[in-house]
């Protein structure tokens, strides 16, 4: 499909950020969780016979957040392309963005979830690896959009035949590998300690995925064309899950039957994050892409309307929930003390989810007002960066 220099019919691009929206409501009831259920700590991937089905659902909801945006991220950038004419200005914005969200993750966002200066631990976690996710496809997105897809499937389905390669941290290839693929700390000095949660490399064949997928949503595409290619791609990410999980091996934990049929599907749904399997990434892209064909079918439906709304501004709602979830802990802490030994914290998982529903509804109008100031101020260029 041939890109034009025309803009893209913002009637199109709804269902986009509706999807954007969702998974922002979902990476929501995850913070909240980190912040008021630390004392009941999950391991990646989880284990099912010690974690309750709610808490275990909740959390599983939650992996679709980064596939999910790092995906809608490349499809942006081409979107990006196709309206300011060419991919020279997609790279160049690409290399910016992804400078800023990188500096942004060792400033305020590290800031946001420790309130600790100078930090003495600093987690890499979604937002650096959307920067340099954003780095790497400035520079891939030059390759022929076949190439580009194809490198993408290839990094996506063959990273984990690298899982059993380690190196000491006393080697050379320990930083490298660290960023790249195996989640650990590295050492700057006696006094500073970096986390890599998450490993880069598969992030950039999502992306690159993303920004292939990008035609779907240029002008001259077709809707009903569209629709069928989000249909079957999304069935097919699904089929190649289920056909992988049932046959236990490549990439994963085996799964087993548990005592009742809710823990045989925990363990089948029980994969790893970090970094990503291919089977977390088929599971949760082909998700993606059955709701973005949902949400294009009833996009005239109002209760998109406020998805929309958070999926307009993601960075500033990512920024801002931060910072009042920290400030209702600290104060949590002030009224009720230390509740669970170290930390404070709900009894159940339920209030996880009274608390992020009273939390979206709350931040709602701030994320709407910043929303709409984007899309009249667009001779401010700094917005475009949050």
């Amino acid at each position: 499909m041939p890109s034009t220099a025309a803009s893209p019919n913002p009637a199109r691009l709804l269902s986009i950020d509706a999807l954007r929206g969702l998974v922002i409501l979902f990476m929501l009831l995850d913070h909240v969780r980190e912040t008021f259920l630390l004392h009941m700590q999950v391991s990646d991937p989880m284990d099912v016979t010690v974690t309750e089905p709610a808490l275990f659902f909740s959390r599983t909801l939650a992996h679709l957040c980064a596939p999910v945006f790092i995906f809608l991220t490349g499809l942006s950038a081409f979107l990006f392309g196709e309206k300011y004419q060419g991919r020279a200005a997609v790279s160049s914005f690409l290399l910016k963005r992804g400078l800023f969200l990188v500096i942004l993750e060792f400033t305020l966002v590290n800031f946001a979830w420790t309130f600790q200066f100078p930090p003495s631990v600093i987690y890499l976690q979604v937002i650096w690896a959307i920067g340099l996710s954003m780095l790497a496809l400035s520079a891939l997105l030059w390759l022929p959009r076949t190439l580009l897809a194809a490198l993408g499937l290839v990094i996506i389905a063959g990273h984990n035949l690298l899982d059993p390669l380690q190196f000491a941290s006393d080697s050379l290839m320990h930083v490298p590998w660290a960023v790249l693929h195996d989640r650990g700390w590295i050492e700057v000095s006696e006094s500073l300690r970096l986390r890599t949660s998450y490993p880069l490399l598969p992030w950039i064949g999502v992306i690159a995925l993303g920004y292939a997928a990008g035609p779907l949503y240029a002008r001259p595409a077709d809707a009903a064309w569209r629709r069928r290619r989000l249909l079957g791609w999304g069935l097919g990410s699904l089929l190649v899950f289920a056909l992988l999980r049932l046959l236990n091996g490549y990439g994963e934990q085996p799964w087993s039957a548990g005592a009742n049929a809710v823990q045989t599907l925990m363990s089948l749904l029980n994969i790893t994050k970090y970094p990503p399997s291919l089977l977390f990434l088929c599971l949760t892209l082909g998700i993606g892409l059955l709701l973005l064909l949902c949400f294009e079918r009833n996009q005239e439906r109002g209760w998109l309307r406020p998805l929309t709304v958070f999926g307009a501004a993601p960075m500033f709602f990512y920024l801002l929930h931060l910072y009042v979830l920290k400030l209702l802990y600290l104060a949590a802490v002030a009224i009720w003390g230390l509740n669970r030994g170290s930390h404070f914290g709900f009894d159940a998982v339920w209030p996880l989810w009274l608390g992020t529903l009273v939390l979206a509804v709350a931040l709602y109008p701030a994320v709407r007002r910043f929303a709409e100031l984007k899309a009249r101020r667009r001779d401010i260029a700094w917005l475009k960066y949050l």
